[in-house]
């Protein structure tokens, strides 16, 4: 008998705590389970009625007596207190209040954890109310760099720009900060805020530009001095040591706005980049500088890379462009116009294009005359001419038109003008004859 009573006794127990665990749902109303649920209804009501100050005495009663009841009364507290203290006129109250709001951030992360994204709440809620405090700079400075520190690339976007200008006014108030480490902080914050750009949707891009922009504004006004000699002997080292690709990213974007890219430092560490995060825009600097260095294989090789990398047709077709030059300039005439025509084929009304095909005819009459006939010879230019004809380049087209063939010669060699004329050499294409205007 007292085993079944027992058991049954047990049984009971056992289905109480059950039932208990599943009324609170996630909610510790503490021993005074009755007194703490009147003063959360008290509380949220009176803050839906933004009747803020009604809320103050019922949610102290819960913070002291419930500090684990749920997050909520923490997220709420935030927003009672915020709207407190923007409303206070007193400085002295409102002081209150904003450090009662600071203290519900710190009880918030003992009981509930989470401290990466409650910090980033409390640097927020900070910086709302002391960014103009000089006596407060150092708090704000030291409360966003633990917020980087724990939230690293994942730190929120105003934040990020807030932390940067903290870091300008840090230093400016007479905080110690070098200028290796306004630039390291600078480059862990622009780095951030490039790869949440990447991945955010087109709306939402040019928020991230103007954010970009800020954040180097604030640099500049930080008053870094960022000399070609200064990276290359502080930072320098570092990357030829490393080879690390974020003290690349960083060297390359110092170099850019202190106008150091013919440093051999700027190539190193662009090659970083490419290597590792290829772009575009890396691969045409590589070419620009390979082809200015006399490179010209590299140069080309990086060109064809970048026009890879693009998923712009005009950006492909002044690639091509950029590769035609350089092959025209080593003589290679053929290739040229090869890599002209590619251009052609994504962006088929590139006006460069064709005017460089044009000069290439212009330049072949020497290579191309055969000496037999004046006539044949010169259809190189009437070629030329329609080249420039579709460039729209009206000086190229006079230029081509007066070396066309007389009409003496034309007469002479037994030839009628619109009849076709095939050129042969490395143009190898067929014109109709003309010939040029009377003097």
């Amino acid at each position: 008998m007292w085993k079944v009573k027992r058991t049954l006794v047990s049984s009971i127990l056992i289905l109480a705590v059950a039932v208990t665990a599943t009324a609170q749902n996630g909610w510790n109303w503490g021993d005074q389970v009755d007194v703490a649920k009147e003063n959360n209804v008290i509380y949220t009501d009176a803050l839906k009625a933004k009747n803020y100050a009604a809320t103050i005495e019922p949610l102290d009663w819960l913070l002291t007596n419930t500090p684990d009841l749920n997050a909520s009364i923490y997220i709420n507290g935030e927003k009672i207190y915020t709207a407190l203290a923007k409303q206070e006129s007193d400085p002295a109250k409102k002081e209150e209040y904003i450090q009662k709001g600071l203290e519900l951030f710190d009880t918030r992360v003992k009981y509930f954890g989470k401290e990466d994204r409650v910090i980033e709440r409390k640097a927020f809620y900070a910086y709302s109310f002391y960014q103009k405090d000089k006596e407060k700079y150092p708090y704000l400075y030291d409360l966003f760099t633990k917020t980087y520190q724990l939230k690293g690339d994942k730190m929120n976007r105003g934040n990020l720009v807030a932390y940067m200008n903290m870091v300008y006014k840090f230093r400016f108030a007479g905080g110690e900060l070098s200028d290796e480490e306004v630039i390291n902080i600078y480059s862990n914050i622009s780095e951030a805020l490039s790869t949440q750009r990447a991945s955010a949707s087109d709306a939402n891009k040019a928020r991230y530009d103007k954010s970009i922009d800020n954040v180097d504004k604030l640099l500049t006004a930080t008053k870094v001095e960022i000399t070609c000699e200064f990276v290359e002997t502080k930072l320098g080292p570092k990357l030829e040591n490393t080879g690390d690709l974020k003290m690349a990213k960083l060297i390359f974007g110092l170099m850019l706005k202190g106008k150091c890219t013919d440093s051999p430092l700027a190539l190193k560490a662009a090659g970083v980049i490419q290597e590792s995060e290829p772009t575009f825009t890396i691969a045409k600097f590589l070419a620009q500088k390979n082809i200015q260095d006399g490179n010209v294989d590299e140069g080309l090789k990086f060109y064809e890379e970048a026009a890879g990398l693009s998923e712009d047709n005009v950006e492909k077709a002044e690639t091509f462009v950029s590769i035609a030059r350089i092959q025209a300039k080593e003589k290679q005439k053929s290739t040229a116009r090869n890599s002209a025509r590619r251009a052609l084929s994504y962006d088929p009304s590139y006006s460069d294009a064709y005017k460089l095909i044009g000069d290439l005819y212009m330049q072949s009459f020497d290579d191309c005359a055969g000496g037999e006939s004046k006539v044949d010879d010169r259809a190189v230019f009437i070629a030329a001419y329609d080249q420039y004809r579709r460039a729209g380049n009206s000086a190229g087209m006079a230029n081509a038109k007066a070396q066309f063939p007389s009409i003496e010669e034309i007469f002479n060699e037994g030839k009628e003008e619109g009849q076709s004329i095939t050129i042969g050499c490395w143009i190898n294409t067929t014109v109709k004859l003309e010939r040029r205007p009377a003097n």
